[in-house]
């Protein structure tokens, strides 16, 4: 016999069977997701790249500057430069591999490799990310941000761009699987 009412059937009237299939439609989609987040390509150009940009370009203002004041600084920044493009290498070769299947035997930056050495390279790439997050709080607070050439200030702009928005997506993703 078939009932009909105008009121909602309460969730726990609902079929088990019907529930637990929507749930687990719910898991695997989020699964999916998490794990796009957590791809070494996705990490490499929201997080990595951009924070080579931010070195490159930090390394290139204080080679910039220092050659009319100081030869010191100039070797400074040509470390950084190697430094961001060591690790621009190390992030975009595993961004290539990530994508054609095949996994890295390195670590995103110069930085988590030393760690990696020791068994801490999680530690240590938060120590690349405290380094990167001075840089770019350097560039803008010595007002060495304002000498970047035009072009200069795209990759700035890109970098900032790619890092905050990805930042973003991935809070949003996770405040909606809290709900």
């Amino acid at each position: 016999m078939i009932y009909l009412t105008t009121r909602p059937i309460p969730a726990t009237t609902m079929p088990a069977a019907t529930s637990e299939n929507q749930k687990n439609v719910c898991e695997r989609e989020s699964d999916r997701i998490q794990k796009f987040f957590i791809r070494p390509s996705f990490l490499s150009f929201s997080i990595g790249i951009p924070f080579c940009i931010y070195k490159l370009l930090f390394g290139v203002t204080a080679v910039r500057i220092g050659s009319a004041t100081s030869p010191s600084l100039v070797f400074f920044g040509w470390l950084v430069i190697a430094w961001a493009g060591t690790d621009l290498l190390m992030n975009t070769g595993r961004a290539l591999l990530d994508l054609i299947g095949i996994p890295a035997k390195w670590e995103y930056c110069t930085i988590a490799q030393a760690g990696r050495i020791v068994g801490q390279p999680m530690v240590f790439l938060a120590i690349d990310t405290v380094l990167t997050f001075s840089i770019i709080c350097a560039m803008l607070w010595s007002g060495w941000i304002t000498i970047l050439t035009p072009a200069e200030m795209f990759f700035w702009y890109a970098a900032t761009t790619a890092n905050l928005i990805s930042l973003s997506l991935v809070s949003l993703y996770n405040e909606f699987r809290k709900v």
